[in-house]
């Protein structure tokens, strides 16, 4: 079955408004629970509501399973683990002095996604999908500077220190878990997007959640403790995390990466709207200049086929 083409539109913004309010609820839980223990709660408390997405997806759908060959798991594995080495990476990031510089850095996912789907998967870009992908990331490093008052300067002169290194780390692998969850769906032609997506997704939360949270019971059980005790704030994150996850990997299931990366930056959007709305924060020059190419990006890769 072939997906309507507002589809992908609609999934990949419905995923990134989920997805602030996930961050929002994080941000609340990392006082009690440090990064980690977060981080666990977004795969912990996710996977019951992704396992409930792929049992409705199945019994009513009535969709044809695909075949778990070592291609189709290779890769869902591969993207599992890749999106745990960027979250990882990241938080190395957070701890840096210049933290700021390789957070902007790693928002670079979309640039490096376009490259690793051309090399993967042989899928290139229009060069107006190129032209958007470069003005709406010029846009969120604005947003997102080390120094606001010279923010692309600062981003050229530190290019080779640590937390950029980092950074763009981070966001390849970030780019690249992307591009295997695709190849994952597009191995497996005959079953319907949305239970191939479902099915994905699923393997990617259960071996991240097992994965963080044996390594949380080795070494930091109380941990462990303190999460199941937040399990109201940490049931609204999961949720949240689970519907922004089955945006993702649905609408990339459908639709080239780049083009969902790259509308995926409007996330910025939301975080701002937020930002405003709640704590009545000003918008500065720079801000907005950044949030209108960041718009421009995103207006372009939607009419852009």
């Amino acid at each position: 079955m072939t997906a309507p083409d507002w589809l992908w539109i609609a999934l990949t913004i419905g995923a990134a408004l989920a997805q602030t309010f996930r961050n929002a609820a994080q941000r609340q839980l990392t006082a009690t629970l440090g990064t980690l223990g977060a981080t666990l709660v977004r795969f912990l408390y996710g996977l019951p509501f992704t396992l409930a997405w792929l049992a409705a997806v199945s019994l009513y759908g009535g969709y044809h399973w695909p075949a778990f060959t070592p291609v189709f798991m290779g890769w869902a594995l591969l993207g599992a683990a890749s999106q745990l080495t960027a979250a990882a990476l990241l938080l190395q990031v957070m701890e840096e002095r210049n933290f700021a510089l390789g957070i902007a850095y790693s928002k670079t996912d979309a640039i490096l996604v376009a490259l690793f789907a051309f090399l993967i998967l042989g899928e290139s870009v229009a060069a107006g999908v190129a032209l958007a992908i470069g003005i709406g990331t010029l846009g969120v490093m604005l947003l997102a500077p080390a120094d606001p008052q010279r923010p692309l300067r600062a981003m050229l002169e530190g290019l080779t220190s640590r937390s950029a290194l980092l950074g763009v780390g981070s966001g390849a692998c970030f780019a690249f878990s992307g591009v295997c969850n695709r190849a994952a769906a597009l191995s497996v032609p005959e079953t319907h997007f949305l239970l191939a997506a479902a099915i994905i997704l699923a393997i990617a939360q259960s071996v991240q959640t097992f994965a963080l949270g044996g390594w949380l019971l080795a070494r930091r059980a109380g941990t462990l403790t303190l999460i199941f005790r937040a399990w109201r704030p940490s049931l609204f994150a999961g949720c949240m995390g689970a519907t922004a996850s089955i945006g993702w990997f649905t609408a990339v299931a459908i639709e080239p990466i780049a083009h969902v990366r790259t509308l995926a930056l409007i996330e910025l959007v939301f975080v701002y709207a937020v930002s405003q709305r709640i704590f009545r924060e000003k918008i500065t020059r720079r801000e907005i200049t950044g949030m209108g190419m960041l718009a421009a990006g995103l207006l372009m890769v939607t009419l852009t086929r």
